[in-house]
């Protein structure tokens, strides 16, 4: 038959889904039309014998694709099946009984060589066999993966792969899909495979039932199935029949939100003599249900939720000898009588019943929350009904009084947790309930600071919340075994004394009137107290207290530093913040245990003293009327101060600091500095730091490498002269400074490598003279000039003898001219020393063996408003240039450069330029942006430039955008030409 459907040999529908059954369309709850398209079950004729119920569905099915996605699940790869691609559709008729019983005689004759088969090839593999019901899977798995109960047909074992025989059989296929199935072959013990569906869902087991028959068998083992779960499915009475009667022995069903759930219970309880846990809800259940409940022995957990009982008008009864634990939540019903005699755990939470009765006497916990209806009568008659109960939660029945919890406190003497929140008429006064460990008190309007005697009497808590308490002014509790508390939202709250050894959580938030917190507590180690705007006294005795945060707590004052500080009560404090504490003014820290301190935001602070030897962070953001600061000794590794404008006198010992920033401290005049490990100092802009300062923090900080001393005009040729005690010193920023004489700088700095003396315009035309004719300074490398008097013959005096250097900038310089290096008598004095220029190594881009070469690589001259021309012919020898910025040079006319290593060349701005020759076959970025230049002139420029990859034109009047493709054609190289949008 399946030849003459399909086309194809038994052996070759090992992966046909519609042969191996199928799944149940348990649709969602007002489901739509995405799960009618898939399997859709409908009534089919009556089978020859006349006594089997039959179900028929019509599948459309595409052989192929199911084929192929039946290979790449097992084999993790697509394959092509053979066959042709195109859907077929088949109407199949499906045995559905389960083989339990009225089976014809071929399903079972079907089932008892299936039996054999597997019998004898485990007896020939030798492991032992665990039997399970034969399962079919559904085509439409795929479409209803939350479906977690199959439905399944009686088939041979021929109609599924066998494990051990994957690729055997695949003679009909092309070459790689019978290599990719013979690759995959498993052949595990069924005792093995159990253990490892173990961990499996049922959505997995559902897939590992597809691949083989062995897996079939084994993921439909019972064990696996005890748990019958049907939450929000649209299930039939007979679909469930049908698994209630597959799976006998399942001990938990939940048909929650499913349809009809009276009959879907009702025949849960008559066919699973083993059932312990029942869930249900959403719906309405009769009273025959909690009639028939005493027939279910087994029963240990019964949850029903937001359902409606009985027809609303009769009391319903709960009578179970064995049930442990009962969940009647948010149902409605008008009275409800529970007689449990096992029963340990009650909830009728958010109920709506008038009356309840208890009959429960070994019930321990009971949770009538939000019972509304309930009175103050009914919960008492509740409550003193259970003798044994440890638990309660009356949260939001408004009704209770202190007279109930009297009774309730008298008659349940184990009672350890209570949780009467949203009671307002309850103020604990007159009650007393020593065994408690847990109290919550949320929002009752009645607990004021007398009701603190009776939760002092509670000498065994541990856990108490008071959130919202509007009346509540004062807590002082003094509780051997208190671990936590809360206080939010508590408004008229001033005062907070706690005792107690294993305190270990406060929570105090939003409390705006709390002024006094006195805690005692050996296991505290956080304490948050963020935005208590009028805390203004704290004392902690807190042994164990690491962290501490007092963030916004506007009212601390200066008497908070001895509480942090060595024998204030924390020894063992690590972390302190105390950002934006805005009437801290002097703030002193003594303490061997401090690592981190904050104090960001606190901007009326103006002395600052840290004796803290480990302190490692701190922070000072906004501290701008900090006047005195002293760290000594401090941990520090990095400190930057240059966020306190009016810093004045400044001590710093830091055995480990590395980096000090003082930048922008202008009024700095008195600065001690001990810092031996200190490697980079920036005073920039310190403007009061004089020659002492500078002479005294050089003699204590020997191996500093780089020194920041911009914009400080008090340093003279004393404090320059103490650089000699810096050997290390590689970096020296004298910008915009009043010096006239470098000499002690060339005298102190023998490894200097960086100097800057940008806008030092009292530096006389002959103060470089040591530079370039004295051989000064043999290791510098970079020379800044920037914005410099200088007369044009000293800088190129300057630039012909310092051939050593490799970064060179004369931005600004107003007195320089002419860059020509190729007719200047210095020049050519140097030129013809050095020989005649060797072609080869100009090719090379290297210098001859017997000829030295300018090592400069940046050369920068932006904005030199004299400049007019700028030449650097071979014989300059500048091999090494590889950028050169000449923007905003508005007179340069003429740019004639012959640099073999040239990479970057920027002449943007240069209004006047009209001659432009290059000889730079390593150019890649030639920027000539608002440049007067035309067409010709580019073009015939950038035709020796070879690598050219980038060329900026833009705003340039006399090149017009139509003229990029000439431009690429002179320069193929080029893949990035910046032009005007439209044409001037």
């Amino acid at each position: 038959m399946r030849k003459d459907i399909w086309g194809t040999e038994p052996e070759e529908m090992e992966t046909d889904d519609s042969e191996l059954g199928f799944w149940p369309t348990f649709h969602n709850v007002g489901g739509g039309g995405a799960e009618g398209e898939g399997l859709r079950l409908q009534a089919s004729g009556e089978r020859a014998n006349g006594n089997e119920r039959n179900e028929g569905f019509g599948v459309d099915v595409d052989f192929n694709e199911k084929s192929d996605n039946f290979l790449q699940w097992i084999i993790g790869s697509r394959h092509s099946a053979s066959g042709g691609s195109g859907s077929q559709g088949v109407n199949l008729d499906v045995n559905l009984n389960l083989g339990l019983g009225g089976e014809s005689s071929c399903s079972s004759s079907s089932m008892i060589a299936t039996g054999r088969e597997n019998c004898d090839r485990d007896i020939q593999n030798k492991r032992p066999k665990v039997h399970s019901f034969s399962l079919d899977w559904g085509t439409n798995f795929e479409n209803e993966i939350h479906d977690l109960a199959p439905v399944h047909e009686e088939v041979g074992d021929e109609d599924l792969p066998d494990s051990s025989i994957a690729g055997g059989n695949a003679r009909n296929r092309d070459d790689t899909l019978k290599i990719a199935v013979s690759e995959v072959r498993m052949d595990l013990t069924d005792d093995l495979l159990h253990m490892v569906f173990t961990f499996l869902d049922h959505i997995d087991l559902c897939r590992a039932a597809r691949v083989c028959r062995q897996w079939r068998d084994a993921s439909s083992h019972e064990d696996f199935w005890r748990y019958l779960n049907f939450e929000n499915r649209f299930i039939s009475v007979q679909q469930f029949d049908d698994m209630c009667r597959r799976y006998p022995n399942a001990t938990a069903v939940n048909i929650y939100g499913a349809p009809a759930i009276h009959p879907l219970v009702m025949k849960a309880i008559s066919s699973l003599r083993n059932l312990e846990v029942l869930t249900l809800g959403k719906g309405q259940l009769g009273e025959t249900f909690f009639q028939a409940l005493t027939d279910c022995h087994m029963l240990k957990s019964l949850t029903i939720n937001d359902a409606t009982l009985g027809n609303g008008i009769q009391e319903i009864p709960i009578y179970h000898d064995r049930l442990h634990d009962l969940q009647i939540v948010k149902c409605r019903v008008l009275r409800i009588s529970i007689r449990c005699p096992q029963l340990e755990t009650l909830s009728l939470k958010r109920s709506s019943m008038p009356h309840a009765v208890l009959n429960c006497p070994l019930l321990r916990e009971l949770d009538i929350a939000s019972c509304h209806k309930l009175s103050d009568a009914a919960i008492r008659s509740a409550a003193t009904s259970c003798p044994l109960l440890e638990s309660l939660d009356m949260s939001n029945c408004s009704c209770v009084s202190d007279e109930t919890l009297r009774e309730i406190a008298m008659t349940c003497g184990n009672l350890h947790i209570l949780d009467a929140s949203y009671c307002p008429n309850i103020s604990l006064e007159t009650v007393r309930l020593p065994m408690l460990t847990v109290l919550k008190l949320h929002s009752c309007e009645g607990i004021t600071s007398a009701s603190m005697a009776a939760i002092a009497s509670s000498y065994m808590l541990e856990v108490l919340e008071l959130d919202n308490c509007s009346l509540l002014t004062s807590v002082s509790l003094d509780l051997p075994r208190l671990k936590n508390i809360r206080l939010v939202h508590c408004r008229k709250f001033v005062d907070l004394n706690l005792r107690s050894s294993v305190l270990s959580s406060i929570t105090v938030s939003n409390c705006a009137s709390l002024q006094r917190i006195s805690i005692t507590s050996n296991a505290l180690k956080k304490l948050v107290l963020q935005k208590q705007e009028s805390l203004t006294t704290l004392t902690l005795q807190c042994q164990s207290l690491q962290e501490v945060d007092l963030t916004e707590c506007e009212s601390l004052t200066n008497s908070i530093c001895e509480v942090f500080s060595t024998g204030g009560g924390c020894p063992l404090l690590r972390s302190l913040v105390l950002d934006s504490c805005e009437s801290l003014t002097a703030v002193s820290f003594c303490s061997t245990s401090l690592v981190s301190l904050s104090l960001a935001g606190c901007r009326a602070i103006t002395s600052l003293e840290l004796r803290c030897p480990y302190l490692e962070h701190v922070s000072l953001d906004g501290c701008d009327h900090l006047e005195r600061a002293s760290f000594s000794p401090v941990g520090l590794r990095s400190l930057n101060l240059g966020i306190c404008p009016k810093l004045n006198v400044l001590h710093v010992e830091a055995p480990l600091m590395v980096s000090l920033e003082l930048k922008g401290c202008g009024v700095l005049s008195e600065a001690l500095i001990y810092c031996p490990l200190l490697t980079s100092l920036d005073a920039s802009f310190c403007s009061q730091l004089k020659d002492d300062c500078l002479a005294a923090t050089t003699s204590s900080c020997p191996l500093i490498e780089s020194l920041v001393l911009m914009s400080c005009p008090s340093v003279g040729p004393d404090g320059l002269s103490s650089l000699r005690c810096l050997p290390h010193l590689t970096y020296l920023d004298l910008s915009y400074t009043f010096l006239v004489n470098l000499q002690p700088v060339f005298d102190s700095c023998l490894y200097l490598k960086v100097l800057k003396l940008q806008a030092c315009k009292y530096l006389s035309d002959t103060s470089l003279e040591p530079l370039y004719k004295g051989g000064a300074l043999p290791a510098l490398c970079e020379l800044d000039l920037s914005y410099g008097t200088l007369c044009q013959s000293a800088i190129e005096e300057l630039l012909a003898g310092c051939m050593h250097l490799t970064h060179v900038s004369l931005n600004g310089c107003v007195n320089m001219h002419d860059l020509d290096w190729g007719f200047h008598d210095g020049l050519s004095e140097i030129s013809t020393f050095s020989g005649s220029f060797d072609s080869t190594s100009r090719e090379n881009g290297l210098p001859s063996k017997d000829q030295p070469s300018r090592l400069l690589q940046n050369l920068n001259c932006v904005g030199c408003p004299n400049i007019k021309k700028v030449v650097i012919p071979p014989t300059a020898r500048c091999f090494h240039l590889s950028s050169l910025n000449l923007s905003l040079s508005s007179n340069l006319k003429e740019v004639d450069i012959s640099c073999c290593n040239l990479f970057f060349l920027n002449l943007s701005n240069c209004y006047s330029l009209e001659i432009l020759k290059l000889d730079c076959p390593r150019l890649t970025s030639l920027f000539l942006q608002s440049c007067n230049i035309d067409e010709d002139a580019v073009e015939t420029a950038i035709m020796q430039c070879n690598m050219l990859e980038t060329l900026d034109v833009r705003f340039c009047p006399k090149i017009s955008p139509l003229s990029m493709s000439s431009l690429r054609m002179a320069c193929p190289s080029l893949k990035r030409i910046f032009s005007s949008l439209a044409p001037p």
